[in-house]
């Protein structure tokens, strides 16, 4: 049962990491036009955001499952992610925050220029580090199989207003950009 378990969430893993990567084409394909309504650029930046995190969530729920499946058992490090699940969730927050500054960086400017990465990164760290703690909760939580629907709410909350200031932020420098 468990192992039958485990492959239906690898298998809706590889299907929504499939899905995934061709809405956020069309998200960022959009992500021009969008800005100019209000609403709809806010759902477009939830909707994304609610993507990478069910995603970070049902691929970590698959990695526990493996493990605890003992599909890795000749494998001498296999619950060392288990075992440290603060550690692994901190380096994994840190680098999806910085692959996804920079994808931001190449969608802004259209090109990434290393001159203004160090400004990006400063504009970055309040967005950055409320969804980088979003990111970092559902891991460790995840690994640690803590994750109860309460934290669920909250992470989700956490997101809802990660975009809210994001959207707000956006707008901000644009009309700061316009002057």
């Amino acid at each position: 049962m468990q192992r039958k378990r485990t492959g239906l969430l690898g298998l809706a893993f590889l299907a929504c990491l499939g899905m995934s990567y061709f809405l956020n084409d069309l998200l960022f394909n959009a992500f021009v036009n969008a800005s100019q309504n209000q609403l709809l650029f806010f759902s477009m930046i939830l909707s994304n955001n609610v993507i990478v995190i069910s995603l970070i969530l049902l691929g970590m729920t698959f990695y526990v499952n493996l493990v605890l499946s003992n599909f890795f058992k000749k494998e001498k490090y296999a619950y060392v992610v288990l075992e440290h699940p603060r550690v692994f969730a901190l380096i994994f927050s840190c680098m999806i925050l910085f692959l996804s500054i920079l994808k931001g960086a190449n969608l802004f400017f259209g090109r990434i220029i290393i001159e203004m990465l160090p400004w990006i990164f400063l504009v970055s760290a309040p967005i950055g580090a409320i969804e980088g703690y979003g990111v970092y909760t559902t891991i460790k939580k995840t690994l640690s199989r803590t994750m109860s629907m309460r934290d669920l709410v909250y992470i989700y909350g956490i997101f809802i207003i990660a975009a809210i200031i994001e959207v707000s932020f956006i707008n901000l420098l644009g009309r700061l950009g316009a002057n």
